[in-house]
């Protein structure tokens, strides 16, 4: 019997400088789905809060502004009717107020247009130029798989990208392909530490030890906040990739240039392997309440 032919999407990360305008960032962010869109891609991932500058280098008050609701949210719409015209799926990234709450969110927009709800970060930073515990609430959601058109995803965000528990979560809800909209850069107070590689290295270890393709979009370019303090500045080294089931990098951005990445998998085959090799039937969870505690203690 011949073998039946394998469910091949193509996953795109982009990656660009933000302004401090929104509405040219959200242009720059159509172009280039659509541009990754012409590549052939199905799904494809923006940055994390690309609607402008970083802003959690400062402690505003006024910053506060920058946050919309989730309904009726201006850029949720137009990557809605972005996707149903491109026939795309698409996770934005946005900043929500939720009545006195506040949270980094993302929506997943599958390729109908259709909103098929909310993943709000749940692993929160904070320490010097990364100060988003000021800004936004721990989230709610919890880990999700989300299915569409193309694939059931799981999405998480920037910092929760650190955390191997968020990664295996996600896939034991049946998340074939990982995505991570990401902000990070040089660190403020120690212009001696790079954490590119470590950073890579980390989610590389997350797609092998879940056999799921990864795909991470972060921006580059430099942006100057006014904080309270004084100004700080932040360098975003880019480096977005996507990683193959084993934790391969199959494309990789530079730490500068705007850069449309695009790889396709074949996720039955990927499937296959991930049942063959055991990692899930292998599993004790009946070990794992150490992960409850801070200190191992039982």
């Amino acid at each position: 019997m011949a073998a039946a032919a394998g469910r091949k999407v193509a996953v795109a990360a982009v990656q660009f400088a933000c302004t401090d305008v929104e509405a040219e960032n959200v242009a720059t962010a159509e172009r280039l789905i659509r541009e990754a869109h012409k590549k052939g891609a199905k799904i494809v991932l923006i940055q994390e809060l690309f609607e402008g500058h970083y802003f959690c280098q400062a402690q505003r008050l006024d910053f506060f502004r920058r946050a919309k609701p989730y309904k009726g949210n201006p850029t949720i719409i137009r990557m809605q009717q972005l996707a149903k015209e491109l026939e795309v799926v698409i996770p934005v990234s946005f900043f929500e107020e939720a009545n006195n709450a506040h949270y980094n969110s993302v929506a997943i927009i599958d390729a109908d247009g259709t909103d098929l709800g909310l993943y709000r970060k749940s692993h929160i930073p904070d320490g010097p130029g990364y100060q988003e515990k000021f800004y936004f609430n721990p989230g709610d959601t919890g880990f999700k798989a989300f299915k569409t058109k193309y694939a059931t995803l799981g999405v998480g965000i920037c910092w929760d990208q650190w955390f191997p528990e968020c990664a295996r979560a996600m896939a034991l809800q049946g998340a074939e392909i990982l995505f991570y909209p990401t902000a990070i850069g040089s660190e403020p107070q120690d212009g001696n530490l790079d954490s590119r590689e470590h950073w890579k290295r980390v989610m590389q270890g997350h797609a092998g030890a879940n056999l799921v393709p990864l795909v991470a979009s972060n921006r580059i370019g430099r942006e100057t906040v006014e904080t309270e303090h004084g100004k700080s500045t932040i360098t975003f080294y880019g480096n977005s990739f996507i990683a193959g089931p084993t934790g391969e990098i199959v494309k990789l951005a530079n730490d500068k240039d705007e850069e449309v990445l695009v790889a396709e998998f074949d996720l039955d085959e990927i499937k296959l392997t991930r049942h063959g090799w055991g990692i899930f039937r292998d599993r004790r969870p009946e070990l794992y309440k150490v992960l409850l505690t801070l200190d191992g203690e039982k």
